[in-house]
């Protein structure tokens, strides 16, 4: 491995805040920046704070990420599909938030076609569930005839969404929940979504890649203030979106 600097060890006793400069991550594998440590609220929230995420697998002691450049989505370059749109119009589906968290994380937990395991260990599902409960993590659930279709969580922080991950047992269904995702952080006054990693299928939703340092600083000035609290509503069946300028 190789890099601006050496790989920083985190002992689970250092404070909570003893991350290194982003900057410092490894370019290869990219934004690999620490690793120890321990997955406590403390420490998770504070590694959101400097643009830092956990990632690892199960065996891997905990391994934490900045990588460069940052994929991130701002709420008014939401791009919706026709089919999309479509999808939203007629699809009898029922869209609620904090409903069924645990839930939310055993279907991203579950395996996946191409992929051996999964990176949501017991720990992780653990750790993320008790930042649900202190009002930090929140989820998007998108159900049909009461089954859970698909979803997507995160972690909330002054007015950046940090997003996690998210899963569809039905066609569309992760990105049903993240147009309403969108609508509630517009209602809410966040103002930056975190995607962490760009990938055709964030690109095709509008997301973009930013230099990190550039992420950084937007976060600096967005996480000041901390909302923790429920967002436990429905949102109900599914209506059409109002077409934003950025809307094909």
């Amino acid at each position: 491995m190789t890099g601006p600097g050496a790989l920083h060890w985190i002992r689970p006793d250092d404070p909570p805040d003893a991350f290194p400069d982003p900057q410092r991550a490894l370019h290869e594998p990219d934004g690999l920046l620490a690793v120890g440590g321990d997955l406590s609220p403390e420490r998770l929230l504070a590694a959101y704070r400097r643009g830092i995420f956990p990632w690892y697998e199960a065996g891997q002691p905990i391994l934490w990420w900045s990588p460069d450049p940052r994929a991130v989505l701002l709420p008014d370059e939401i791009k919706v599909s026709t089919s999309l749109r479509k999808t939203l119009r007629s699809r009898d589906v029922d869209v609620t938030f904090d409903r069924a968290f645990a839930d939310v994380m055993s279907g991203c937990a579950a395996p996946r076609a191409r992929q051996r395991g999964t990176w949501l260990t017991p720990d992780m599902q653990r750790a993320y569930a008790r930042l649900h409960e202190l009002g930090y993590a929140h989820s998007v659930e998108v159900w049909e005839d009461g089954s859970l279709a698909g979803g997507l969580y995160g972690v909330a922080l002054g007015r950046v969404f940090f997003g996690e991950s998210m899963f569809s047992r039905l066609r569309d269904a992760s990105k049903v929940a993240l147009v309403h995702l969108v609508a509630e952080t517009r209602a809410r006054g966040l103002e930056l979504i975190d995607c962490q990693v760009q990938s055709q299928h964030l690109a095709s939703l509008g997301s973009r890649a930013i230099p990190r340092r550039e992420f950084l600083s937007l976060i600096a000035g967005l996480c000041d203030e901390d909302r923790p609290g429920s967002w436990r509503r429905t949102s109900g069946t599914t209506k059409p979106l109002r077409r934003d300028r950025t809307t094909p």
